[in-house]
C-alpha cells in the first residue's frame, strides 16, 4: 500500500521539477516558472490593467505557470490560452525589436488587435508605444531568431 502511494507522489514531485528544470528559455518566467509578475493574463484584455493574479489559481501553458484573478478569467484562458498569451513568450517587446530579452514588470502592456505586448517597464513602454507598428515589424522579425536562445546569450 505504501508503496501505490509512494509512487504517485514521486511522480509529482519530478514533474514540478522538470516544469523549473527544463522551462524553455523562449518564456520569460521566473525562478518559480510563473509568467508576467504573477499579472493575470486575461484582466489585461477584460479589464485594460493589470491586476495581480492569485497563486491558488492557475494553469499552466507553454512551460509557464499563469496566475489569475478569478477563476472565470482562468476558465477563459483554458478554453483559448493562445488567444491570452502574451506575444514574445511575456519578453519586453521592445526588447524583441532590438533583438534582446528583458523581463517584466507586469504593468507596462498594450493588446493591439488581440494580442498582449508586455513591456520591460513603464518607461520602456513610452519608448514602444511612440512607434507600436514599426517597433512590431521589427520585433516579429527578430523573435524567430532569438526565441530559442537565453536572455543573457544575447
Amino acid at each position: 500500500m505504501k508503496r501505490m502511494i509512494k509512487q504517485p507522489i514521486i511522480a509529482l514531485v519530478f514533474s514540478l521539477l522538470s516544469l523549473n528544470l527544463f522551462a524553455g528559455v523562449d518564456t520569460d518566467t521566473d525562478k518559480n516558472g510563473v509568467i508576467l509578475a504573477g499579472h493575470d493574463t486575461v484582466a489585461y484584455h477584460t479589464q485594460g490593467e493589470p491586476v495581480l493574479g492569485k497563486a491558488d489559481i492557475t494553469a499552466v501553458y507553454n512551460d509557464a505557470i499563469y496566475r489569475f484573478s478569478s477563476k472565470a478569467n482562468r476558465n477563459l484562458f483554458v478554453a483559448d490560452p493562445a488567444k491570452y498569451a502574451p506575444a514574445y513568450g511575456g519578453y519586453c517587446a521592445l526588447g524583441a525589436s532590438f533583438g534582446k530579452k528583458f523581463a517584466v514588470d507586469g504593468k507596462a502592456f498594450e493588446v493591439v488587435d488581440g494580442q498582449l505586448y508586455v513591456n520591460k517597464n513603464r518607461a520602456v513602454y513610452k519608448s514602444w508605444k511612440k512607434d507600436i507598428p514599426g517597433n512590431l515589424v521589427k520585433s516579429d522579425a527578430n523573435w524567430p531568431n532569438i526565441r530559442d536562445i537565453a536572455a543573457e546569450d544575447l
